[in-house]
């Protein structure tokens, strides 16, 4: 406890003494982790927004006008059983008009076109837990022996079965692209403030090095040494950290809500739980690099 006590005298004693430096460390640390932080804010929503979106791919299963209830009823008892799927519901061709009404409001003239008829057929719809399973799950339904029978059109049963095929692939490639990308550049983005960090911290030491060879000189042992400079840089990391998590947090409650106000139609909203996890990441990645900064410096240049 004493020694951990004489290192943390120190290094407020080393702070203050190279005030400059110490600065250009904590503030190399805090623009780092602003960025970071930012990056990691934006592909949360990023990832939001692309799961409402996934979560809107549905399979509709048309079926004939004479399918009996019995046959439907089955129909829907396998395919609720099927992996991925998470709700089974049946639209009537009553449902099915009423539905088509009530979004031809501004249209009227193309319902009283159908004038009194129903061309709309009684449909099977399918809600997924996996948006990503959306292409197995319609084979499947549409492999499916009864289905085969009641479909809206037995000469192709594929045609009676619509999610978007096509652009719900290249939407699903898209998005999976968008967060393998994410992941990388996150990665990326830490490594480079590793190194910014541990140039500074580096450049702090050398600006030190006549202290540390007194030190040497006096009989110090190489933890010792280290501790005060370990210390330090754990120092400044938390000062940075904190900086960076309060200025996310200033943007957060002043910034934010313009953007979703000027962007209502999309739904990329975080939780608070999610800008909890990247605060608490901020101030342990801060303190982790800081530390290592310190140490990488100390035993790379120094030869401590």
């Amino acid at each position: 406890m004493s020694s951990i006590g004489y290192f943390f005298k120190e290094s407020l004693q080393g702070f203050v003494r190279n005030l400059s430096t110490a600065l250009g460390s904590i503030i190399t640390i805090f623009l780092s982790l602003l960025i970071i932080g930012i990056f990691l804010i934006a592909a949360s929503m990023l990832n939001n927004l692309m799961t409402s979106v996934e979560n809107e791919i549905t399979i509709t299963a048309y079926v004939a006008d004479d399918a009996s209830e019995s046959d439907i009823q089955k129909v829907m008892t396998s395919v609720s059983q099927m992996q991925d799927v998470a709700e089974v519901s049946f639209t009537t061709k009553d449902q099915a008009l009423e539905n088509f009404s009530n979004s031809m409001t501004s249209n009227p003239e193309i319902i009283e076109q159908l004038d009194g008829t129903n061309p709309l057929p009684a449909s099977i719809n399918v809600e997924l837990s996996d948006p990503q399973s959306v292409e197995t799950v319609a084979n499947s339904i549409e492999n499916d022996a009864t289905y085969r029978q009641i479909c809206e059109d037995p000469a192709d049963v594929g045609d009676s079965i619509k999610y978007g095929q096509g652009t719900v692939e290249r939407l699903l490639q898209i998005t999976n692209y968008a967060r393998y990308i994410g992941i990388a550049l996150i990665a990326l983005l830490i490594f480079i403030a590793l190194i910014f960090i541990n140039n500074t911290i580096r450049l702090a030491i050398l600006a030190r090095r006549k202290e540390i060879a007194i030190m040497r000189l006096v009989g110090a042992s190489n933890g010792f040494i280290r501790g005060p400079f370990l210390m330090e840089g754990a120092l400044h990391a938390i000062i940075g950290s904190i900086l960076a998590v309060g200025v996310l947090q200033c943007l957060r409650v002043f910034a934010l809500p313009y953007l979703q106000n000027a962007i209502k139609f999309l739904d990329f909203g975080v939780s608070d739980m999610t800008y909890v996890m990247i605060y608490v990441f901020l101030v342990i990645a801060g303190l982790v690099i800081g530390l290592i900064g310190s140490a990488v410096a100390m035993g790379r240049y120094l030869k401590v």
